[in-house]
């Protein structure tokens, strides 16, 4: 059998370059501004959809069922923290990262993302000290988790 079957294909190869990319500019934005922009983050979502419908050459639910899960129980986990913190937890364009996220790798890989970015996190905030905690931008680490599980998924 020949070993090259199991390759990505180019289009695999040109979509992960614009993916890191852009994730790199997100995270650089987000360590200065703490802001995930919406002209990044929502491009991401439609370009995931149509990389996985591309693949699949149908309509890709289960990237729709990511980008909807994905933006709806992060905006859920910010708006109970802001009720009964009142102050903002949890940005919404973690909400759009996330669905971003959801959208390239479908709805069966966003647990594994937040478990994954939730605990860098943690462990970054706890050895980081209190400055570490307060000022924690939440987007690195998904969009860490985010690469990690797309160039693993191939």
């Amino acid at each position: 059998m020949n070993s090259s079957a199991y390759l990505p294909t180019p289009v695999f190869w040109v979509a992960t370059v614009i993916l890191a990319g852009v994730l790199i500019r997100l995270v650089v934005i987000d360590l200065h501004t703490r802001r995930l922009p919406d002209k990044y983050t929502l491009p991401l979502v439609l370009s995931g959809l149509a990389v996985n419908a591309y693949a699949l050459g149908a309509i890709p639910t289960l990237a729709i069922w990511g980008a909807i899960m994905g933006y709806l129980v992060f905006w859920a986990i910010g708006a109970f923290y802001f009720r009964a913190r009142g102050i903002e937890g949890l940005g919404m364009g973690d909400a759009k990262l996330l669905a971003a996220a959801g959208a390239w790798l479908g709805i069966a890989m966003l647990p594994m993302l937040i478990l994954m970015a939730a605990t860098a996190a943690l462990v970054f905030a706890l050895a980081g000290g209190r400055r570490a905690r307060e000022q924690l931008a939440f987007g690195p680490w998904l969009a860490a988790a985010f690469i990690i599980l797309w160039v693993a998924g191939a």
